[in-house]
């Protein structure tokens, strides 16, 4: 029996993170766990700043979900060391496989004229700056992970180039 597997997505907003992680969950009929709606819904329902209540109710999700045998998509900014270990954890918890994916945008104006130019989705979210972005924490990776460069090119085109990597990196082992 194939084990399930976390396709941990992360990368700043803007980068394409969301639209990847939205197109591979529905390719592989995987839960899709956002934590932007997670937090955007606790912090109106408890009238209240969310600080890691949404990546811990999102860890939880995608816990019972891998437990089940459903694999999962999560959909975070995932800046920092601390969240990136605590989705592997779950997954060690769950008997689980885990491949981490970030999202890059390396054109600057690109990404900038991204972030300027897009709608919400989540009704009542306020999308971040381009101010916002320069100035939030992004821990650069120390372990190896799938990278997909979004700038100037088609979602579909970085979908093609992310299914390939995730192909070489279930051939070559590199998710656990």
């Amino acid at each position: 029996m194939k084990k399930t597997t976390l396709y941990i997505f992360s990368g700043l907003p803007g980068t394409g993170k969301s639209t990847l992680a939205q197109m591979l969950s529905k390719h592989l009929s995987a839960t899709y766990i956002r934590i932007d709606i997670l937090e955007h819904y606790l912090s109106q329902l408890f009238k209240k700043e969310i600080l890691t209540e949404g990546y811990e109710l999102g860890y939880q999700i995608a816990k019972s979900n891998l437990s089940l045998g459903i694999d999962v998509v999560a959909d975070s900014c995932n800046p920092i060391f601390q969240t990136r270990q605590a989705w592997h954890d779950i997954c060690i918890q769950s008997n689980a496989h885990y491949l981490d994916i970030e999202t890059i945008c390396s054109d600057t104006d690109e990404h900038q004229s991204r972030i300027q130019t897009r709608n919400t989705d989540i009704p009542g979210f306020t999308l971040p700056s381009w101010n916002d972005v320069l100035n939030r924490d992004h821990e650069t990776w120390a372990q190896s992970h799938v990278q997909i460069d979004t700038a100037n090119t088609s979602a579909q085109k970085s979908f093609n180039m992310l299914l390939e990597q995730i192909n070489q990196a279930d051939n070559n082992g590199i998710s656990e």
